[in-house]
């Protein structure tokens, strides 16, 4: 029973956690936050593999202590605080497992522009030379 109300006090004073649909997420990266069409799939395609699509995925410890947080699986070394003072993408780790994606969105771009898509484990041994299309297929996009 305590259980059962730490969870629901939790999501009422943190907010809820969103799992997109693969196209629902797509069409917001492009109409919302102007993600090139191009590349498209391969966000799709990372963040199913990243996070299934679960905006309050957290995932670790990595060999390093690290974390990943949200959508994106942004590590917790360098991106976000705390636990670390190096905070490149000058948000708090907490905000990336947010259903609100903003943050999340600000950052990967950030990361992407410095890395692109090599910063993420999944997307080199799932996405890399895949048909990235099949992800974003039949989404109207």
């Amino acid at each position: 029973m305590r259980l059962l109300i730490l969870v629901v006090l939790s999501l009422f004073c943190c907010g809820q956690a969103k799992i997109y649909d693969r196209c629902e997420l797509a069409r917001e990266l492009i109409n919302r936050f102007n993600f090139d069409r191009g590349t498209i799939g391969d966000w799709i395609c990372l963040a199913e593999h990243e996070s299934s699509y679960n905006t309050a995925a957290k995932g670790g410890p990595n060999s390093d202590g690290s974390y990943d947080h949200g959508l994106f699986q942004i590590n917790d070394r360098y991106w976000c605080a705390p636990p670390n003072d190096i905070n490149e993408c000058g948000v708090q780790c907490d905000e990336l497992r947010s259903d609100d994606i903003a943050a999340s969105v600000k950052c990967v771009k950030k990361i992407f522009k410095i890395h692109s898509f090599e910063a993420w484990v999944a997307w080199k041994n799932r996405c890399r030379n895949a048909d990235v299309s099949k992800y974003v297929k039949d989404c109207n996009l």
